[in-house]
C-alpha cells in the first residue's frame, strides 16, 4: 500500500493504491492523518480509486481516521470508492458513517 500526499489549500487529498490489509502499511494511513492535524489540517480526502481490495484492518483504520477528524473537529470524505469496497461499507453499516464521492473533485467541493 502507497500512501501519496496532495495539499489543496487547507484540505489533503490523500491517495491511497494497492490493498489495505492491515499490518504497519495501514497503521500509516492513520500516522499520516495525525500529522497532517498536528499541521492544522484537518478537511482530508481519501481517493480509494486505486484500492483493490480492504479487509477488516483497512476498515478499521479508516474508522480510527474518521474518529480522530471527528474528535479534532474535523471532516473526512472518500473519493473513487469501488462497488466492491462500497458494498462492505454497506455490509458493514459503515455507510453511515462515511461520505463517498465519485470524483476527488466533487468530495473537494463539499469541503470548500
Amino acid at each position: 500500500m502507497k500512501i501519496k500526499e496532495d495539499i489543496k489549500g487547507n484540505i489533503a487529498v490523500l491517495t491511497i493504491s494497492g490493498n489495505m490489509m492491515g499490518g504497519p502499511e495501514t497503521t500509516e494511513l492513520h500516522d499520516k492523518v495525525k500529522s497532517l492535524m498536528g499541521d492544522g489540517i484537518k478537511k482530508i480526502v481519501i481517493d480509494l480509486a486505486k484500492v483493490k481490495w480492504m479487509n477488516s484492518s483497512g476498515l478499521g483504520v479508516l474508522m480510527a481516521v474518521w474518529g480522530s477528524l471527528k474528535k479534532e473537529g474535523g471532516n473526512l470524505k472518500l473519493a473513487n470508492v469501488s462497488e466492491k469496497i462500497n458494498s462492505l461499507f454497506m455490509i458493514t453499516q459503515l455507510v453511515q458513517f462515511f461520505e463517498t464521492f465519485e470524483s476527488v473533485d466533487r468530495a473537494l467541493a463539499t469541503l470548500q
